[in-house]
């Protein structure tokens, strides 16, 4: 089970200020149809985090647990930094409204994935974890607790929530778990 519920905090605490999420924010108050926009949000999240998990899969065979271990306590508190720096959204929707809720959501969330965090974190949580349908299940899910509740809400709960004090609190998670990745690493190469 460590499969999928690590995956879900981990992307869950990740997402908190993230692109994809001032992204919602944005789809939600253009189209005020949260329910294609959260359908697109599961689409595109599935097939991105499929091919991340994919690769994480693939580059898994080539290291050993111990290794992993140590690139995923390096990712870990590489996300720690990286949550502490707010992100913008650019503009990168473009014309894409002309194709409804939707397909726009789908196609917006599926580029803006692309390099991010997330998808960072998911290729190195299917690496790390044995099931990996679970990890992409999980980081779906983790998607969906941190993007869902911005379309349904819309600006409102933005402009009331302490972003600040949540990146840092998330940044904290993320170095804690870091730490404690890097922990089981050095008892896997015999340190401890």
């Amino acid at each position: 089970m460590e499969s999928l519920f690590v995956p879900i905090l981990v992307v869950a605490l990740a997402e908190i200020g993230d692109k994809t999420q001032l992204l919602a924010l944005v789809l939600a108050a253009r189209f005020r149809k949260p329910w294609p926009i959260i359908g697109g949000i599961i689409a595109a999240t599935l097939a991105n985090h499929f091919a991340a998990g994919a690769v994480g899969k693939w580059v898994s065979t080539f290291f050993s647990e111990a290794t992993l271990s140590w690139l995923l306590a390096a990712s870990f508190l590489a996300v720690a930094a990286w949550t502490l720096v707010p992100d913008k959204l650019d503009d990168d929707e473009g014309g894409l409204k002309k194709f409804g809720p939707f397909l726009t959501t789908l196609i917006a969330f599926f580029l803006a994935e692309m390099g991010d965090k997330t998808q960072v974190a998911t290729v190195m949580l299917a690496a790390q974890y044995p099931h990996f349908w679970l990890v992409v299940m999980g980081t779906t899910i983790g998607m969906l607790l941190a993007n869902v509740p911005v379309v349904l809400a819309g600006n409102f709960a933005a402009e009331r929530l302490p972003l600040v004090l949540i990146r840092r609190l998330a940044a904290s998670a993320f170095a804690v778990l870091g730490l404690a990745a890097a922990w089981h690493a050095a008892k896997l190469n015999g340190l401890f």
